[in-house]
């Protein structure tokens, strides 16, 4: 402790027979506490990383929980990567590596390293769906990675290949369906951003309801600092928040289903389309009494 060293009890290669789990636990001891690994030690976590399967998905999610949720998340990512645990548990982030970026959207680099650079600009505490939405956010890239006849690069439709992965991943890793829900709505969404200055009032008031929301932002904002530094989606959503704290984004309906049936409305598609057009009037202003949505 007091040379601030890991190091196997005897030798590491029967410490981790008898515990496969320990290369897993001998990382996020090292990252948690700022020691190094003593050579020994970590040339038997790097081989044995392959072995890493032989433990139930369970344990090992916790141990991925956390080395991700704690402030030093930057590097457990490293020292993953470098003993090959990061290969061998999750491949999909491995794959980001050497996977091309326009560079006038990202002078970082490839994706790999610009998730890095999200990880090291997130904030000490995270949520679970924060932290996995970054590592996760852009695992659709390499595979619909596209240049085009100018030469621009293109990922075309990423975000849902990397929502695909999202679940895919932590349904290997048996995470709960809440926790998978969560990551996929981060995930899913991130593009979505770069439209919120167009978007129509009703549309922005539902955007910002979204259960998701606190999250989803500081996912964006990580994503445009890590990249080309600009911030006027943030900002702008920032503002419209504060515009409209003073009522509930989504007020209580002025007309419901019981209305339209008590007008001799039979259910049906037009149902929902009826509502939903008065809903977004609504929330855009055109109308604010019951009786005037009746009309």
């Amino acid at each position: 402790l007091d040379a601030r060293v890991i190091r196997a009890s005897g030798d590491p290669r029967q410490r981790f027979a008898e515990d496969k789990l320990r290369v897993l636990r001998g990382i996020r001891f090292a990252a948690r506490f700022g020691f190094e690994i003593e050579s020994a030690t970590w040339e038997a976590i790097r081989d044995d990383a392959s072995k890493i399967h032989a433990v139930s998905a369970e344990r090992i999610r916790d141990e991925l929980v956390k080395i991700f949720t704690h402030p030093s998340r930057v590097r457990g990512f490293d020292l993953l990567d470098a003993s090959g645990l990061l290969r061998e548990l999750l491949p999909e982030v491995d794959a980001l590596k050497g996977c091309e970026q326009p560079p006038e959207f990202h002078p970082e680099g490839d994706v790999f390293v610009h998730t890095r650079i999200m990880l090291e600009l997130l904030p000490a505490e995270v949520s679970l769906p924060l932290v996995f939405g970054v590592l996760f956010h852009d695992l659709g890239k390499p595979p619909t990675f596209q240049r085009d006849e100018t030469g621009r690069i293109r990922f075309n439709g990423h975000e849902y290949v990397s929502a695909e992965l999202t679940r895919a991943i932590m349904g290997r890793l048996r995470f709960s369906n809440a926790e998978m829900d969560a990551t996929d709505a981060l995930v899913r969404n991130h593009m979505a951003f770069k439209d919120v200055q167009q978007m129509r009032v009703a549309k922005l008031k539902r955007f910002l309801a979204r259960e998701t929301m606190d999250d989803e932002l500081e996912l964006h904002r990580v994503d445009c600092a890590s990249s080309h530094g600009m911030l006027d989606n943030y900002d702008f959503l920032l503002a419209k928040r504060e515009e409209f704290a003073n009522e509930p984004l989504i007020p209580p309906p002025l007309v419901t289903g019981h209305d339209l049936i008590a007008l001799g409305w039979k259910p049906g598609p037009k149902f929902k389309e009826t509502l939903d057009a008065i809903q977004t009037q609504q929330l855009e202003g055109a109308l604010k009494t019951r009786e005037d949505a009746l009309l």
